[in-house]
């Protein structure tokens, strides 16, 4: 009962006061001072140490040094960085975080570094916790929102909308566990939606694995909400990792997974069946005999797959994978050596090269023309262990396709189709409406091969190291087999007779013994930008103008001070003290360095990093007749990334800085506006910051693709289960990667200017703006996709939405879609934070000017 004593009563400990202690409080504060005198010498490291001492041992000072403390723990992080003490970094946002455990901006500072080094779900726990303290802090949040597409790849969102699929799963599931098997293991959980549908079909034991941090914890909260949280075991680690009976009690009678991608095999699903049937699965079933003696036997969901493949053209794949062009801006690339780019497909295993990559061949901009019809590539049974274990070890299978009609062939595509049961299956084919898209083999090669009719491609399909292999080996034409993997598409396949194209091939494959099979690897999106002739011709006659500019003027100055300047051979130019100075700091592979030096009377500064890149540029330099020491490799004297934007030697400014301001994904770089405010201090008079000027556009647009990517829809449960609130904490503001020339939607209205950029001219630019948009048709805005022109100069400008533009383009997509009507007036309110830039839209039926 209550306490009927109003007096309260006192223990012993609780009357007893805490006595004052001189020494400490003495050392205290002597600590402090030694802290505050070491941040003003600029001393980080023992700054850091002495206000540990200070905040353990007199927590009551907290408040008072927080914002001192987490400015010396930034620099000194910086510092750590800077010289690779990685640990030590991180060890110091540990002892800060035990100080300050609730404090947002060390968090998410914390993250920062995480993210950095490829940490990206420890990154995204620390983002979250900060949004969690504080969800209006717009650091933690864009931050949250770029790394959440790595944490949950947007496919999570396809699959769970996809109610055939779902509907599909389910169905095997139940029966299998109405049939008797009552304990099942989820291999690869992900949000646990198949786990809870083995223990809503009456299984007795579920247990469940995950590798992904963010999908684990995702898992159990999922599993908790739907009042399953003491019925399924949930386990953070690899299927490979578990044991009977550390992890599991005994071997369940039933494994169900979905650990497939394009390929089929790129997850691992072969290695994790094989493991699972020799110590986590029950001995399969082999036959009426055997059943009889083993009453308990295992199986497997899905029970097998069927692959299917097609030889096709496609300009897309071609311009991504392989160089296709001889000129790049003014330089010519016959001596670019081979270009490739990392994905390129043999029966030999190479871990330097991805096997495929994956495209959904129904959104590829341009299309596709099918060169032969599907094929049957492999079966597999994944019930039986026996036929998992020999899968690598397969002969390697040759299969002749007739060629259906004439075309250049670029890549060989993949698809399958996934038996859940003896009735169920699910299909990943091109015309399928599926999560998944389709595994692409490029055919690498300077020059294309034209396939004609009547033609026969010949095939190799393995399975090697447990990946699918396919590779385009051989033509036979007219009787004659032409050799594909020996030519290396060296000599151009035309209507010239078999036997010249024998012999032809016969000439490479003797040269071919002594030639260096070293090739230079460049990245998808950078072999595309080299296909890029627009971009390169139209940087090329901007940097012309401004470096014609530019020696006019140095000519005058020449003039003036009686030395007479030498233009006329950049040969000549062995002096570099009177030199042009450009800089180039492009992300990755870029010759805009190589055309600003080969206007004459200039030195380039280039910032790519990679020895075989570096090669590749000097072989131009030299065979464009662009003299050596014209030419230097910027980041090979730069300690680190916050010096790449600095005065060149002998203290003489740029005459050009060129940023490279849109990431490939579709959005503006990080940092973008505080790189041109720094380069803009380094120009010479008259110099210039490339590009001057980013306008972005926009459009209004109704696509129900769009929301499916981004958000789990509906107000239904899915399949009964409630996980949609758990799984859309991850849903991000921006889509990118689009290719808006095939994005299934309607377009509700015309192209509007969103907002501008400018990289010469500070004042010009503002954080906020509003924009009226007028409605044409009638219908839900559930996005506005944006792109950027971006100009070079007041007339010269590129801009990516363009048919052969390197760059995707991105959208916004709006949480709630909103209804209008054709004529209705729309208010956008774009911001623009740190390089991030967000739109909100509502209806404003108010005519008047585009600015509201």
């Amino acid at each position: 009962m209550p306490n009927a004593n109003g007096r309260p009563k006192h223990g012993r400990r609780a009357r007893r006061r805490r006595r004052e202690d001189p020494a400490r409080n003495e050392l205290v504060s002597s600590s402090l001072e030694s802290a505050q005198q070491c941040l003003f010498n600029q001393d980080y490291g023992t700054a850091f140490v002495h206000y540990l001492l200070v905040l353990n041992l007199a927590p009551v000072f907290k408040d008072f040094a927080r914002d001192s403390f987490r400015f010396t723990l930034f620099k000194w992080a910086e510092e750590l960085d800077s010289v690779g003490r990685i640990q030590d970094l991180f060890n110091c946002y540990e002892q800060a975080l035990e100080l300050f455990p609730a404090d947002e901006v060390i968090l998410n500072s914390m993250g920062e570094h995480l993210f950095r080094m490829g940490f990206r779900d420890e990154a995204a726990g620390h983002f979250h916790k900060a949004l969690k303290l504080r969800p209006d802090y717009p650091e933690a949040r864009e931050n949250f929102h770029r790394v959440a597409n790595w944490l949950v790849e947007r496919w999570h969102f396809l699959m769970l909308n996809d109610h055939g699929r779902n509907c599909k799963y389910q169905q095997a599931i139940q029966k299998a566990v109405q049939s008797g098997c009552n304990t099942v293991l989820d291999i690869g959980t992900g949000t646990g939606i198949l786990g809870m549908c083995a223990k809503k079909a009456g299984a007795d034991e579920v247990y469940a694995c995950e590798l992904s941090k963010t999908m684990y914890e995702l898992a159990c909260e999922v599993v908790a909400a739907n009042g399953m949280e003491g019925s399924i075991k949930i386990l953070h680690m690899k299927s490979l990792e578990m044991e009977v009976p550390k992890d599991i009690p005994h071997r369940v009678s039933l494994v169900v997974t979905e650990t497939v991608d394009a390929g089929l095999f790129g997850e691992g699903i072969i290695e994790s069946l094989i493991h699972a049937w020799h110590h986590l699965l029950l001995p399969p079933q082999r036959g009426e005999n055997e059943f009889r003696e083993q009453s308990a036997t295992g199986r497997v969901i899905p029970a097998g797959a069927t692959v299917f493949g097609m030889a096709f053209e496609c300009l897309e794949i071609r311009r991504h994978h392989r160089l296709c062009v001889s000129d790049v801006g003014s330089l010519s690339m016959a001596a670019a050596g081979e270009l490739r780019s990392p994905v390129s497909c043999s029966s030999e295993p190479d871990d330097s090269m991805e096997p495929y990559t994956t495209e959904r061949l129904s959104r590829l901009p341009g299309g596709y023309k099918p060169l032969t019809e599907p094929f049957t590539a492999l079966n597999i049974d994944f019930n039986n262990v026996e036929e998992l274990e020999g899968l690598s070890s397969r002969q390697v299978q040759q299969i002749r396709l007739p060629v259906i009609q004439e075309g250049e062939l670029d890549a060989l595509a993949v698809w399958f189709q996934l038996h859940l049961d003896e009735e169920s299956s699910l299909s990943t084919g091109p015309q399928e409406d599926t999560c998944w898209e389709q595994a692409i083999y490029p055919v690498h090669g300077t020059r294309a091969f034209a396939l004609k009719p009547h033609d026969e491609l010949v095939v190799e399909v393995s399975c090697r190291d447990a990946y699918l292999r396919l590779c385009a080996v051989a033509v036979v034409r007219d009787g004659h087999e032409i050799r594909l993997d020996l030519q290396h598409a060296k000599t151009p396949i035309s209507n010239a007779n078999p036997e010249a194209e024998l012999c032809s091939a016969l000439a490479c494959l003797q040269t071919d013994q002594t030639q260096t099979k070293d090739f230079c690897m460049l990245e998808c999106s950078e072999m595309a930008l080299l296909n890029n002739q627009d971009y390169h011709q139209r940087f090329c006659s901007a940097l012309a103008k401004l470096i014609s500019r530019l020696k006019v003027k140095c000519e005058n100055r020449q003039q003036g001070s009686g030395v007479p300047p030498d233009f006329t051979d950049p040969a000549n130019s062995t002096d570099c003290s009177d030199l042009l100075y450009v800089l180039d700091v492009s992300e990755g592979f870029s010759l805009l360095s190589l055309i600003a030096a080969s206007q004459g009377h200039v030195k380039a500064y280039s910032s790519v990093e990679k020895n075989k890149q570096q090669e590749v540029l000097r072989r131009l330099a030299y065979s464009n007749n662009i003299p050596e020491q014209h030419l230097e490799f910027w980041l090979n004297n730069s300690e680190d990334e916050q010096g790449m934007l600095q005065r060149p030697s002998r203290e003489k400014l740029w005459s050009a800085i060129i940023l490279d301001c849109v990431e490939t994904c579709g959005l503006i770089r990080q940092k973008l506006m505080e790189k041109a405010s720094l380069a803009r201090c380094l120009l010479e008079e008259g110099g210039r910051v490339f590009p001057e000027r980013i306008v972005v556009h926009g459009m209004l647009v109704e696509s129900d693709v769009l929301l499916l990517e981004s958000a789990v829809q509906g107000q239904e449960p899915t399949l009964g289960f409630n996980i949609a609130p758990f799984i859309n904490q991850f849903t991000v503001p921006v889509h990118v990667f689009l290719d808006f020339s095939t994005l299934q939607c309607r377009r509700l209205s015309e192209s509007v200017e969103l907002f501008v950029l400018d990289l010469m001219d500070a004042n010009a630019n503002y954080t906020n703006r509003e924009v009226k948009v007028q409605a044409t048709s009638s219908g839900r805005i559930t996005a506005i996709p944006f792109w950027y022109h971006i100009f070079l100069d007041q007339e010269i400008s590129v801009s990516t939405l363009s048919q052969n533009s390197h760059w995707k383009q991105a959208a916004v997509v709006l949480q709630q879609p909103l209804e209008v009507r054709a004529g209705d007036w729309v208010c956008l309110a774009v911001k623009l934070h740190k390089s991030t830039i967000s739109i909100s839209a509502s209806v404003d039926n108010v005519p008047g000017p585009m600015e509201c």
